[in-house]
């Protein structure tokens, strides 16, 4: 998943800031393998979470220290801080444990909660065109969560619950985004991958009391080597992300963006941890296609 940064929208910068946010797209499409292989090592996809984001918070404070200062003077920040959390949590968990196509396709439910927040939150009216990018999505996600043998068209696994929470949550943190851009780069990018650890934690922490995820499991250097690239790749695929978005304009990174999907769902697919079926890609092209006409937009 690619949470943009915030960038200025220039345009005219030619093919290399598209393939700075196709980098990204590609990090996060594909993100989903070594979180799968993490877990097979011992390691719980929220504690690689939990881990890959610290560091990123370790690299922002050494980078630009008086973000935290900016951060806790700013209670709108925190609110960016639980969504984007929640975002990362509930992603990586979903892709490791489900259909990595039925998951990236009901995460990409965005369009949907992003109409609904943008009217409470930057009271944006209600346009032709915003009930248009809700009808798609809802036809695609009733389309997606259809069950075989027929019933309501809603979410049936953790994994499809989580991707939905998850679409929730990263619908609120670009609206957040929106509404703090004014604030300093560092002190936004700071929140984001603050609450990527804080809120990964504080799940997996409650569930491993509870004896419903195992713990951290002891070190070694199969998880710990496989976190720190991962971290690093993040890392990277951030970076190129605020690269690109801030060269572009942000209808244009949207649209990019959304080869995550493709990057996801082609992966998956070729090795066996998601089905591409008629109906799945029926669903899943008006889901994308309300999230590009929510980028034209």
């Amino acid at each position: 998943m690619a949470i943009d940064g915030g960038g200025t929208g220039r345009a005219g910068a030619g093919w290399l800031p598209a393939l700075a946010l196709l980098v990204n797209a590609f990090v996060w499409g594909l993100s989903w393998w070594p979180l799968r292989q993490l877990q097979a090592f011992g390691l719980h996809p929220l504690w690689a979470t939990v881990l890959i984001f610290a560091l990123a918070v370790v690299v922002i404070t050494l980078w630009r220290r008086a973000a935290w200062g900016q951060l806790l003077r700013t209670p709108a920040l925190w609110v960016l801080v639980l969504a984007a959390g929640t975002t990362n949590a509930t992603f990586n968990w979903a892709v490791t444990i489900g259909d990595v196509v039925r998951v990236v396709l009901l995460f990409y439910l965005m369009p949907l909660w992003a109409v609904l927040l943008a009217r409470l939150l930057l009271h944006e009216p209600l346009t032709a065109r915003a009930g248009l990018r809700v009808v798609l999505a809802l036809a695609g996600a009733a389309i997606v969560l259809q069950p075989e043998g027929g019933g309501w068209p809603a979410p049936h696994t953790l994994a499809e619950w989580l991707a939905v929470v998850g679409g929730f949550s990263f619908a609120l943190n670009n609206v957040m985004l929106r509404r703090e851009a004014h604030r300093p780069e560092a002190a936004r990018a700071l929140a984001m991958f603050l609450g990527g650890a804080l809120v990964a934690g504080a799940v997996a922490a409650t569930l491993a009391l509870r004896g419903q995820v195992p713990g951290l499991p002891p070190p070694a250097w199969a998880w710990l080597a496989g976190s720190l690239a991962l971290a690093v790749a993040f890392l990277g695929g951030n970076l190129a992300l605020q690269y690109g978005a801030a060269r572009l304009p942000a209808n244009v990174t949207a649209v990019i963006m959304v080869s995550e999907v493709l990057f996801a769902s082609v992966s998956a697919a070729l090795l066996g941890a998601g089905t591409l079926t008629p109906p799945l890609l029926l669903g899943g092209a008006l889901i994308v296609g309300a999230t590009v006409l929510s980028a034209r937009g």
